[in-house]
């Protein structure tokens, strides 16, 4: 499996050890950084490199058997998954336990996670990271639908325009 990761400097440690971690295990881990400590560093670049990259394999690829997803980290989740969200074609879940990420493949096909590097152990936000990549997306036709929903949405919506189809819409 491919993985892009990325970080800023509150989940710098743990993105090294899954770089080494998952590369160990087989898979082709692309780092979009950081690639330095930096306490002043930003975490949106880093983040929306990684899933625009994981936005463009899910494009050219069959998004119900992904090879390749995303992990976005660090020290809450919370802004690194609203970085990664802004990309279109990305469905990314802050999971914070290992129910919610396999949840968030099985139901939502999320195909990038984002953890909070500050509010797990190494072994919990390790066992977060393993359910969500070794989790498939169900299928279930009420869960095929609704991830249906969100891409049509998404795709009707003039970027940038204001409008929100679904409450302006005439009943």
């Amino acid at each position: 499996m491919r993985i892009h990761i990325a970080t800023d400097h509150a989940g710098f440690e743990l993105k090294n050890h899954f770089v080494e971690v998952l590369g160990q295990a087989g898979h082709d881990v692309i780092d979009h950084g950081a690639h330095e400590y930096d306490a002043d560093d930003d975490y949106p670049a880093f983040c929306i490199s990684a899933a625009e990259a994981v936005a463009r394999a899910w494009q050219a690829g069959q998004p119900d058997s992904p090879d390749t997803l995303g992990i976005v980290i660090g020290g809450s989740g919370n802004g690194e998954q609203l970085a990664a969200n802004r990309v279109p074609g990305v469905r990314a879940i802050l999971a914070w336990s290992v129910e919610t990420a396999q949840l968030g493949r099985q139901h939502n096909n999320a195909n990038v996670v984002a953890v909070g590097g500050r509010m797990h152990s190494l072994a919990d936000a390790t066992a977060i990271i393993e359910a969500f990549l070794a989790t498939p997306f169900s299928g279930e036709p009420r869960h095929a639908r609704r991830v249906q929903q969100m891409l049509d949405y998404e795709a009707a919506r003039p970027a940038g325009s204001g409008e929100n189809l679904w409450l302006d819409a005439p009943n």
